[in-house]
């Protein structure tokens, strides 16, 4: 059948995972020979490389001066754990969850830190209406839902005047999203994401009402060594300045300072923020062109620009599970599968080091694989 037979032209980097996601274009491991292997993150060199990648963080996402930036264990996971182990308990607490990770907090707020916290929902596909929200709680959220496709939209519901703190895991918006520093307390993310970063390390950033909080209020809980950010009642301000609470990898440290290089190279926040947006518009093209595909996001001032999820009609798990292995197979696209939690459908990264030209050149594979598995 012609309608089987696989097109000529496959993307150039078939890597669509959400997570780690591409290497930035042209990315060989020749980038990293500077990274110095073998020495002490204690030594000069290694504080200077760690402190180069706050500073360059800073820079690029326009984070304010009074912000403290710090570089954590255990990726955007540990980030917020550290954050709502270390914070949480002083006032009451609203915990928003439209996916998984927004889900995987709550377990941990109400069963872990075992807090009476007042819980809102949205099925995938959705986000919590923020109207509803009580900012005179503490507030726990994700801005982008790495495993719906669904976003916050603006920071426009949080009001600048709140009682409470917000708690923001920004892990698949930060540099591909504008985030409102004013609106946000404490935001986390990891490298792995809009960066294209080697996974393990996460990125805290507390605004000066955290910073206040931590230094006026101890948790009832005991903290792990990895959490405590507070030394003798005042913030451990060396965690900030490039020093660690464990040993990092000074190779993926060198990773993201080449990466946030070639982002500052490209026009900074803007230009990241460009390029996903050109990426999910190209994919948006290809859905609206066939019947048999869909956003799980309906609404497109939520619907993410970075994890696009996608509905595949009368598709179940073990049809998406063919799709996607007929597509990896072919060299064509790789872990594109929608998140195991999820709905079964698709979930194709649009994030910045993705290059729009392989998201158009993915278009004919799709066909091919949804004609292919159809068959089957």
């Amino acid at each position: 059948m012609a309608d089987l037979i696989a097109p000529a032209q496959r993307p150039a980097n078939p890597r669509f995972s959400s997570g780690p996601c591409a290497k930035l274009p042209g990315f060989t491991l020749d980038m990293l020979a500077d990274a110095p292997l073998g020495r002490s993150h204690r030594a000069a060199v290694g504080k200077a490389k760690l402190k180069e990648a706050i500073d360059l963080t800073r820079e690029i996402l326009g984070v304010p001066a009074d912000y403290r930036i710090g570089i954590v264990p255990a990726s955007d996971t540990g980030a917020v754990e550290m954050a709502m182990w270390s914070l949480l308990g002083a006032r009451p607490v609203e915990m928003l969850a439209w996916e998984s990770f927004g889900e995987g907090w709550v377990t941990d707020v109400v069963k872990q830190l075992k807090l009476d916290a007042a819980v809102k929902k949205a099925p995938y596909g959705e986000i919590v209406d923020f109207a509803t929200v009580d900012f005179d709680r503490d507030v726990v959220f994700t801005w982008n839902g790495t495993t719906s496709g669904c976003r916050l939209p603006n920071g426009d519901a949080i009001p600048a005047t709140r009682a409470g703190l917000t708690i923001c895991d920004a892990t698949s918006a930060a540099f591909a999203m504008d985030l409102p520093w004013d609106k946000l307390d404490v935001t986390t993310f990891s490298w792995q994401k809009v960066l294209g970063g080697e996974g393990g390390h996460g990125v805290l950033i507390l605004g000066p009402r955290a910073v206040e909080r931590l230094e006026t209020y101890t948790p009832a809980w005991p903290l792990p060594k990895v959490f405590r950010l507070v030394s003798k009642g005042k913030l451990a301000e060396g965690v900030f300045k490039g020093e660690r609470i464990n040993t990092p990898s000074m190779l993926a440290v060198e990773d993201a300072i080449f990466a946030l290089e070639w982002g500052k190279s490209i026009g900074g926040a803007a230009g990241l923020i460009a390029r996903s947006d050109a990426n999910a518009a190209a994919l948006d093209k290809i859905v609206a062109e066939r019947d048999w595909l869909g956003h799980l996001a309906l609404d497109e001032a939520t619907r993410s620009k970075t994890s696009v999820c996608l509905t595949v009609a009368g598709a179940d798990e073990a049809f998406i599970k063919a799709f996607a292995a007929l597509l990896e197979k072919e060299g064509a696209a790789y872990d594109i599968a929608g998140y195991r939690d999820a709905p079964a459908g698709l979930r194709i990264w649009c994030g910045a080091t993705v290059d729009t030209a392989d998201i158009e050149a993915l278009g004919p594979w799709l066909d091919w694989a949804y004609a292919q598995t159809k068959a089957a």
